[in-house]
């Protein structure tokens, strides 16, 4: 019998599939990272079934509500519609770009902007305080970068065979472009996990406190994405910027830091 959350996970996959499709006849410059993130949403689902997390239900639905983030997003610029700053900004990036310009656009809006908000919309500001439980989404969240550090070279190789092997300089930095993104993903994702506990402390006070860091979050996240459409080469400049973004933090409870 096929679970609620698994067939969450089918579902959605359905739909990226099913979005992907028109992308790809129109030759919308989106579906390079749309088609990316359909491929690690299913290389995910077949973490989850292999039991590769400690809490997979939790990470199941927390898979679900980061995607949901993107899409609505997708479908708000689909329909004409202008979805958050990050967003708008990756989304409207010149055709011609090269494909893993596109990806690593998309990459930073999801993961700088959506992600924080994913994960507190999964984990309770009661869980937060919680240093055991803590300590178990916080290794699940970690244990996501193994799966993405996998599909790094695997990408490279499918953004290669759309846009070709590039320059002579291309072809020289791609070992380090490759371990350069395993080491960016890394660096975002405690940015991220900060920036989880900053809203769930605003959270904590009022809706707008929580909407103030919400729009500061907004502000750094479309900044960064912003740099990224300069010309040279992005994962130099991730080396000298860092790919993340941090919020500033409020007074935090030892059990955060713990866990943290």
């Amino acid at each position: 019998m096929v679970s609620d959350n698994v067939r969450m996970i089918e579902e959605l996959v359905g739909r990226m599939a099913a979005l992907l499709e028109p992308m790809q006849a129109a030759g919308d410059p989106r579906r390079y990272f749309h088609a990316t993130y359909l491929r690690t949403t299913i290389a995910v689902a077949e973490e989850l079934k292999r039991g590769g997390f400690a809490d997979p239900e939790w990470v199941e639905r927390w898979d679900v509500v980061f995607a949901d983030l993107y899409l609505d997003a997708l479908e708000a610029a689909l329909a004409g519609r202008e979805p958050t700053r990050p967003w708008t900004i990756a989304f409207g990036a010149p055709a011609d770009l090269p494909a893993l310009r596109h990806v690593l656009l998309g990459m930073n809006a999801h993961i700088n902007f959506d992600l924080p908000q994913a994960l507190v919309a999964v984990i309770s500001d009661e869980q937060f305080d919680d240093p055991v439980l803590l300590a178990g989404r916080k290794a699940d969240h970690r244990a996501i970068d193994t799966v993405l550090a996998a599909r790094v070279a695997a990408e490279d190789a499918e953004l290669t065979a759309i846009s070709g092997p590039g320059s002579l300089l291309d072809r020289l930095l791609r070992p380090l472009n490759q371990l350069g993104t395993k080491r960016f993903l890394r660096e975002a994702r405690e940015k991220v996990w900060a920036n989880a506990i900053a809203l769930s402390q605003a959270r904590r006070q009022s809706p707008d406190a929580y909407a103030a860091v919400l729009a500061q979050l907004e502000e750094l996240s479309a900044a960064k994405v912003a740099a990224l459409m300069a010309p040279g080469q992005v994962v130099l400049k991730l080396a000298a910027t860092g790919f993340g973004v941090r919020v500033p933090h409020t007074a935090a409870s030892p059990a955060q830091f713990t866990a943290g």
